[in-house]
């Protein structure tokens, strides 16, 4: 079986629950969320795109 689940979600999922069981400030997330749309313009974006691909990939590669 197949389980597809968006990376933003999930990064969305671990913000909320930082914010509520470790003391993240909203102030914490915003600076973050604007760090992320900063770093995504820059020359660096493809290749993080490719490691993140890379990453979500290698749990296909196991066999059990």
């Amino acid at each position: 079986m197949v389980l597809s689940v968006s990376a933003a979600l999930l990064l969305g999922t671990l913000v909320v629950l930082l914010w509520r069981h470790a003391g993240l400030r909203p102030w914490h997330a915003a600076v973050c969320i604007l760090f992320g749309f900063l770093l995504a313009s820059t020359t660096l974006a493809p290749h993080i795109a490719a490691a993140v691909r890379y990453v979500a990939r290698l749990p296909s590669g196991i066999n059990l």
